[in-house]
This record gives structure tokens, C-alpha cells and sequence, in this order.
């Protein structure tokens, strides 16, 4: 079944309106933006926003969704593709390395803003996010089977939270060696962090 054209319009311009408002809120935050202001950065009326989103929280919702989601896919992708657990590891530190490095102002809205999240949408992020820490655990358990489950775990929210900080280092290098210094620099961590166990 082909996608109409009239659909992967509806589909482009709703990704526009993501992009925009993630900007806006990680700029301003979500309470100090309107629609009207999300509609001006891609050039239509607030109003017309409603064609696409019941409202910003429903926006906010689909933004954090969609992002959880595709991490979620991507390490899926990269485990079932991958012949061993180093290859698997470098797979999924590139993933994470390219969002970090694509999407600072998503990562942004997410710290700020994931508490304006209605709950039952909350509960579908956190799933999914968990779901990724734990494609993590499983092969980072796999290279280092002494050590135990949870010292695996906080090390690799530790990684997120190192390769994460891209809001605050955009700029100070071009992304092709932000990418590489990155990867080096969350290697060492988790050796680190397993070290003696």
C-alpha cells in the first residue's frame, strides 16, 4: 500500500512543527510558548496547529514519544544486526552519540519538561526508556559478567548523562570531533565504572 501525497504532507508537516517546538521549548520552556508562537516558526496560524495537535500538551506528548521510541528501535536495530557484544556496544554508543549530538534541544525539553507530560503518556516514556537502559545492561553484561546488574545500570545512566551534555558543549567543537571524542570519552567511563568486577 503506497502513501498518499496528501499523507506524507500531513506527516512532513508535523515533523516541522516537532522540530520547531522542540526549539522553542528548550529556548523559552513550554509554559512560555503558545501555539500561536509554534505556528509563526513554521508559518502558519496557531489554529491551524489543531489540524495536527489537540494542544501542546498533546505536542509535548508525540515529541517525547516519538524520540523514546526511535532510541528504543535503534538499539533494538543495532543488537540483531551486531555479531559480538564490542560491536553491539559501539553500535549503541554511536546511536546515543548521534542523538546527543542532532538533538540537544530535544534532550533539553526532555530534562525541563517531561513533569508536563500527561501521566499516561509519562508512563509510555518511561517504558521505552527503560527498555533502552536495558539493551544496554544485557550487552554490557555480556562483556563483563562479574559485574553485577546494578552497578551496569547506573553506569549506563551515567554515559547518557555524559554524552547528554551536549546543550551545554554545542559549538565548542565541529560534530565530526565532537563524535569521536564523545565515543572515547563514554568508553572510558564505563571501563572505569566496571573496573575490578
Amino acid at each position: 500500500m503506497t502513501t498518499t501525497a496528501p499523507t506524507r504532507n500531513r506527516r512532513n508537516r508535523r515533523g516541522e512543527i516537532l522540530e520547531a517546538a522542540a526549539r522553542l521549548f528548550a529556548a523559552r520552556g513550554f509554559h512560555g510558548v503558545s501555539i500561536e508562537d509554534i505556528g509563526g516558526a513554521v508559518g502558519v496560524s496557531g489554529p491551524a496547529l489543531y489540524r495536527h495537535f489537540s494542544g501542546k500538551d498533546a505536542l509535548l506528548s508525540e515529541m517525547l514519544l516519538d524520540v523514546s521510541s526511535r532510541l528504543r528501535e535503534s538499539a533494538g536495530a543495532a543488537v540483531t544486526s551486531c555479531r559480538d557484544p564490542q560491536e553491539t556496544l559501539d553500535a549503541l554508543l554511536n546511536v546515543q552519540i548521534t542523538f546527543a549530538i542532532e538533538q540537544p534541544a530535544l534532550i533539553t525539553v526532555h530534562d525541563r519538561e517531561l513533569g508536563n507530560v500527561p501521566e499516561p503518556e509519562r508512563r509510555q516514556i518511561r517504558r521505552l526508556q527503560r527498555l533502552y537502559v536495558e539493551e544496554w545492561v544485557t550487552v554490557l553484561a555480556e562483556l563483563h559478567p562479574s559485574c553485577p546488574a546494578a552497578r551496569l545500570r547506573a553506569a549506563t545512566h551515567a554515559v547518557f548523562g555524559l554524552l547528554n551534555s551536549t546543550p551545554h558543549s554545542a559549538g565548542e567543537l565541529p560534530a565530526q570531533d565532537m563524535r569521536p571524542l564523545l565515543h572515547a570519552m563514554a568508553r572510558a567511563a564505563i571501563d572505569a565504572s566496571v573496573s575490578g568486577h
